[in-house]
């Protein structure tokens, strides 16, 4: 039982039994604050640490889209959950290759973790970046150009199962030393259940990611007004689906969500679906979801690769594994996809 387990005990001694999201929201604060999670050293690997031509392909998606309306300036360029700042580096790196879309442009990274953005400062050091702890504290007066690798999966989702009695949440509680799940005895609202969810089996489970659907909302707000566009990549499903997708990660491996919050990442597949039908509420186009596959060999990821290793006749092997990696249906090629949020007017953006 470590610090966080006890205090979180004590609220629930306190208070009586929290949400998941609770949960998921404490234990992650934690977690991020207290370390560096990537890389082999870390508990995963994700895109950018991969290659450096997933960062490259994402800063040069964003200056396409740029040019696609008009090249307004002066824009802003903003990642969420910017992690070591590795796909921010790359990104500016090949958007050096457009020296026009740098000027008057703010580079913004969202991110909470003093540890993090203090590697984000070393690695950045010498571009022009801010910080803000939230995307709420971003202002929206002028086009937005906006990256988010792997950040929506880590916010707080909530979990609803079906039962005889109605759909009850899922939530967390004491079980004498150890947490434990149950079920809510009172049945939720049936208007807080999706209609396309709402004839579900007894036992179905059902999850709602209520903070991603409030981010994509100011999103698809500020791109509808202002212009610009906004990629998310992340794993998840693109249809309305049930199933538990909770799950934590320590050192590679899945370990017990509930065990020692705040020492291992806690994440949820990303509801596609959910985002799309958020960003459309709001005035603003939405393209895909895709698989990542398919938007990253759109983009040419396999030319430039064969660039990279006609180049590099030594590490060749090295690099067809990275590629395998990211477009592999069996790695990251079918489960991770891509959505993109776009101003009515603007055309259809590159990999869509």
């Amino acid at each position: 039982m470590n610090a966080l387990h006890e205090r979180i005990a004590a609220r629930i001694a306190a208070q009586g039994a929290m949400t998941v999201a609770e949960f998921m929201a404490l234990a992650n604060a934690e977690y991020y604050a207290a370390r560096d999670p990537f890389g082999r050293a870390g508990d995963f690997v994700t895109a950018p640490e991969i290659s450096q031509v997933f960062g490259e392909l994402l800063g040069l998606w964003c200056v396409q889209v740029w040019r696609d309306q008009n090249r307004p300036s002066p824009k802003r360029l903003v990642e969420l959950g910017p992690g070591r700042g590795t796909l921010m580096a790359d990104a500016l790196r090949a958007a050096k290759l457009a020296p026009e879309f740098l000027d008057a442009l703010d580079v913004v990274l969202v991110e909470a973790s003093p540890l993090l953005r203090a590697k984000q400062e070393e690695l950045l050091k010498g571009e022009k970046v801010q910080w803000q702890e939230r995307f709420d504290s971003v202002p929206n007066d002028r086009p937005l150009l906006l990256l988010a690798n792997e950040f929506f999966d880590a916010l707080p989702i909530r979990q609803f199962v079906k039962t005889a009695r109605g759909w009850c949440e899922r939530m967390v509680t004491r079980a004498g030393d150890k947490l434990a799940f149950a079920l809510a005895p009172v049945p939720v609202a049936d208007a807080l259940i999706p209609v396309d969810r709402a004839d579900a089996p007894d036992g179905a489970v059902y999850e709602m990611c209520q903070p991603a659907l409030a981010i994509v909302g100011e999103i698809a707000r500020g791109v509808a007004a202002q212009g610009g566009g906004a990629l998310i990549v992340d794993y998840g499903y693109d249809a309305p689906a049930f199933g538990e997708t909770l799950q934590a990660v320590r050192g590679h491996a899945f370990a017990s969500v509930l065990d020692n919050p705040g020492d291992r990442d806690l994440s949820a597949h990303v509801d596609f679906a959910a985002l799309a039908a958020a960003a459309e509420a709001e005035g603003a186009s939405v393209y895909g979801p895709v698989s990542q596959a398919a938007f990253l060999e759109a983009l040419g990821i396999a030319q430039r690769f064969e660039q990279l290793a006609s180049h590099n006749r030594a590490t060749a092997s090295t690099l067809w594994a990275q590629l395998d990696r990211l477009v592999n249906a069996k790695q990251m090629g079918t489960l991770f996809k891509a959505l993109a949020i776009l101003p009515k007017v603007a055309p259809r953006p590159p990999g869509f």
